[in-house]
């Protein structure tokens, strides 16, 4: 987060809590009931979809996997959103993945898992991601030797930049063997913008990439993909799907104004939109209209050249005139601000300042990070209600206390309140609140410890508990054998059980 803290410079304390009583918590907005489509829910508190990085290397529910979203589960939130899985039978890291039926009967055991420790209490969704290729930032001599393509385009480049004619026939090994340890002005001069970023970012796919036939093809490859997804979702038991279209991956992108597609994919956002739309029909059409499909997005790219609130607020009537049941909304996270990753590491989407906006800490402008993303959510919801639809519409981003959120609901800037961070901090927070119990929740601190760990994969936990009580029986630790992987329990007064 080094960029982002050369820009903001206040340090920003929590806000003050004033946690209700049970019988104040149980007139709250916040503890109603809302419809989600055909389904309603207990409550309109969220939580939004985190990575933990608990899954097998091949993308199977585990025991870890298991344990955390119990863990989550035992708080009795109205909604529970899983991690971004995979919708392609692909090698994708510790991520879980839904693109087989061999992932069913793992994802099964958590439905069933969550059922259990939230007493039935909990709705649960799925989101389901795409991504393209992003590779690790190479070792310069191996990106020379290995990977630069050698077109003509480079050898004029380079003929041009030595004043030497001879690199337009000299062999392909000796064109390399004259980039590697060359001068940064001489490698500035003969790469493109393409190949630098390639040198010192990693490479990476774009989804306007068009002249790679399987880039091209995600038109035609994506509907049934997500649409099948959406099927195991349903036999998993799963209340919902959530189609993720937000941040740095596949469907975002095609949304981005800097899809510059010209297959019909890309330009106007009547264009831009027309993948998503068609995906969100084929899975409406494999699930049935007695089944919740969700989509979390983006109120804002925060890059240049990128959608704003603007096209946020359009792509959102269209979504809701297609049928989807609800709407959640994000904001950043993008590749194209992202700062320089080391060499051996890929480039992490959450760097910058469209990271920042993603996931605002408590190092930030005058504004502060509070509820920052919140005005987002209310003017999509404003457009789509002035639409004439109803879809439910879910905000985050920075909130942390009973009374953000009730406010929020109370002013009508949303209809459900998603705390990711703070939810980790401590999973049991909305039962505490609801049953009286404020004055014990723990309070995420927004430094976003967690997402460091996120940055390089390790197993996410929260500094507010990882190092509470590691010796205790069963306590389960992470992979460096320091750090707990699921908070402490709590338990409410026999009195208060529910």
């Amino acid at each position: 987060m080094s960029a982002v803290a050369e820009r903001f410079k206040i340090r920003h304390r929590l806000p003050p809590a004033r946690w209700p009583t049970r019988e104040e918590a149980a007139r709250a907005r916040l503890f109603q009931p809302a419809r989600i489509g055909p389904i309603v829910a207990e409550q309109r508190s969220w939580v939004p979809a985190m990575v933990p990085w608990r899954a097998t290397d091949d993308g199977f529910v585990t025991d870890e996997v298991l344990a955390w979203y119990a863990r989550f589960a035992e708080g009795r939130p109205g909604v529970l959103v899983v991690e971004a899985t995979g919708i392609r039978d692909i090698a994708s890291g510790p991520l879980l993945r839904i693109g087989d039926d061999r992932f069913v009967p793992g994802l099964r055991r958590l439905v069933e898992t969550v059922r259990d420790r939230s007493d039935g209490r909990t709705r649960l969704f799925i989101q389901a991601i795409d991504f393209v290729s992003v590779r690790r930032r190479p070792e310069p001599e191996k990106f020379f030797r290995r990977f630069l393509d050698v077109d003509a385009p480079l050898r004029r480049r380079l003929a041009e930049a030595t004043g030497n004619t001879v690199w337009f026939d000299a062999p392909e090994s000796a064109v390399r063997e004259r980039l590697v340890g060359a001068e940064r002005t001489l490698i500035d001069g003969v790469l493109d913008d393409r190949q630098r970023e390639s040198l010192d970012y990693g490479y990476r796919e774009r989804i306007w990439d068009t002249h790679l036939p399987h880039i091209r093809e995600l038109p035609r490859v994506l509907p049934g993909l997500f649409a099948e997804a959406g099927r195991r979702a349903r036999e998993a038991g799963f209340d919902g799907i959530e189609l993720h279209y937000a941040h740095a991956y596949t469907m975002s992108s095609f949304l981005s104004r800097l899809n510059t597609r010209d297959d019909g994919y890309g330009g106007s956002r009547e264009d831009r939109v027309r993948l998503p739309l068609e995906v969100l029909r084929a899975v409406r059409d494999r699930v049935g209209a007695d089944y919740v499909v969700g989509i979390r997005y983006l109120g804002d790219d925060v890059v240049a050249g990128g959608s704003d609130v603007r096209d946020a607020a359009w792509f959102g009537t269209r979504f809701a005139e297609a049928g989807v049941d609800y709407l959640s909304v994000s904001k950043g996270g993008r590749f194209e601000d992202a700062k320089q990753p080391r060499v051996g590491e890929a480039v992490y989407p959450y760097t910058g300042r469209s990271g920042y906006e993603c996931m605002p800490t408590v190092l930030s402008d005058e504004r502060g990070p509070f509820g920052r993303n919140v005005p987002l959510a209310a003017r999509i919801r404003r457009a789509v209600r002035e639409a004439g639809y109803e879809t439910p519409i879910v905000t985050s981003g920075g909130i942390g206390t009973f009374e953000q959120a009730e406010e929020i609901l109370e002013r009508g800037e949303a209809d459900f309140v998603g705390a990711a961070r703070q939810s980790l901090a401590d999973p049991d927070w909305f039962r505490k609140v609801r049953l009286g119990y404020g004055h014990l929740v723990r309070r995420c601190e927004f430094t976003n410890y967690c997402e460091g760990l996120d940055q390089q994969h390790k197993q996410v936990t929260c500094k507010l508990w990882d190092r509470v009580d590691v010796d205790a029986p069963g306590v389960r630790l992470a992979r460096d054998g320091k750090r707990r992987l699921a908070p402490p329990s709590w338990t409410p007064p026999k009195a208060d059980a529910p």
